[in-house]
């Protein structure tokens, strides 16, 4: 019964032990709407799953779908990114996940970064890259900006982040609370954004954190501690939407009602199975072609898929799903673009959007 005891109480303790040097600092200023003081709560109130749900989930013995390794070789590689883009010009190139090098004339920015081989704290547990990056980290222009949706380890990569500033020195928007992380990293030029909150970066460019259902966390005991969210950029050819990581809800349609119709938009499709698990926390690729109409996008871009494997479904299944409600809501496949790793979409000033069939 003691030995019994004092394994219990070593395993416990380790775990504080380790929860602490891996959980984010958490947000404690206290003034969010939908911070109820202890911890951030999703729009609406909705809730996301629970600790048995995960449990529940990892002992179903669902069927998992096919993932494979791709090697360098086996993935289309294309040239390297220029330095910007031509003035009233959009471009879009597609790394991997849900990381994309933005070009908007002389602005360079990227979305949750991450260039590591596992999606986790450590490289040799975790989530393993099955695809490699569409732009080596060495081909990157010079990036002003970088957005953060959350602090999780798919979307804010310590390792590539610490690369960036250290390089270019770029610009961090986050959600509440993660700028206090990555200040204890060294990273000080942060700015932090409510939902609705805007940012003007200059003239000619700003940008709306906007809600998304999701959640936050680093560690074992720090969920729900920092905020998340997607955003919306403001520009001369129009606005563009950054979902993030987000689950479906009516929140989606009151961000097209404010600022809809979106010119491009970026919308996840990828880890939605099984439903019953990640519908509060992901979207399906139906729900992404219903968010497509939602926000009343001319142009939209899948982004979270094929590239680490975070649920059931299978390497190619979003992509196939998202082509069947594609055809199902008779939307052209062009009207929602499924890149290849470093393919770019570029779009153009009052460029007319695609019709559907």
């Amino acid at each position: 019964m003691i030995w019994s005891f004092a394994i219990i109480f070593t395993f416990a303790t380790a775990l504080i032990v380790v929860d602490k040097l891996l959980a984010a600092p958490k947000y404690v200023e206290g003034d969010s709407d939908h911070f109820d003081g202890k911890k951030f709560v999703n729009p609406d109130d909705s809730g996301t799953h629970h600790f048995f749900d995960v449990l529940k989930w990892w002992f179903s013995g669902n069927d998992k779908g096919a993932w494979h390794k791709m090697s360098d070789k086996s993935v289309a590689r294309f040239t390297a990114p220029e330095p910007k883009a031509a003035e009233n010009e959009f471009r879009a190139t597609f790394v991997n996940h849900s990381t994309f090098l933005f070009q908007l004339g002389d602005l360079n920015m990227l979305t949750d970064p991450i260039w590591s081989d596992r999606a986790s704290p450590y490289q040799w547990i975790g989530p393993k890259r099955m695809r490699p990056p569409g732009i080596a980290f060495e081909d990157l222009p010079n990036i002003d900006l970088v957005l953060l949706t959350h602090n999780h380890y798919d979307h804010l990569d310590i390792d590539a982040v610490h690369r960036l500033h250290e390089k270019y020195n770029p610009k961090f928007i986050v959600p509440l609370g993660v700028e206090r992380f990555l200040h204890e990293e060294g990273i000080q030029d942060t700015v932090h954004l409510d939902w609705w909150d805007g940012y003007a970066l200059s003239q000619n460019f700003s940008l709306t954190a906007v809600p998304a259902r999701h959640f936050s966390g680093r560690g074992l005991f720090d969920r729900n501690k920092t905020l998340w969210c997607g955003y919306v950029l403001h520009t001369s050819l129009g606005n563009i939407y950054y979902a993030g990581d987000t689950a479906y809800g009516k929140f989606i349609k009151e961000i097209g009602n404010r600022f809809g119709p979106m010119q491009t938009s970026f919308i996840p499709i990828g880890a939605y199975k099984p439903h019953w698990f990640m519908e509060s926390i992901h979207i399906s690729p139906e729900e992404a072609v219903q968010v497509h109409q939602d926000v009343r996008s001319q142009q939209s871009v899948a982004m979270h898929f094929g590239t680490f494997p975070m649920a059931d479904d299978g390497m190619y299944e979003p992509v196939e799903a998202l082509r069947k409600a594609l055809e199902e809501n008779e939307i052209q496949r062009e009207q929602f673009r499924v890149l290849k790793e470093g393919e770019m979409l570029v779009r153009k000033k009052n460029e007319a959007p695609i019709k559907t069939a």
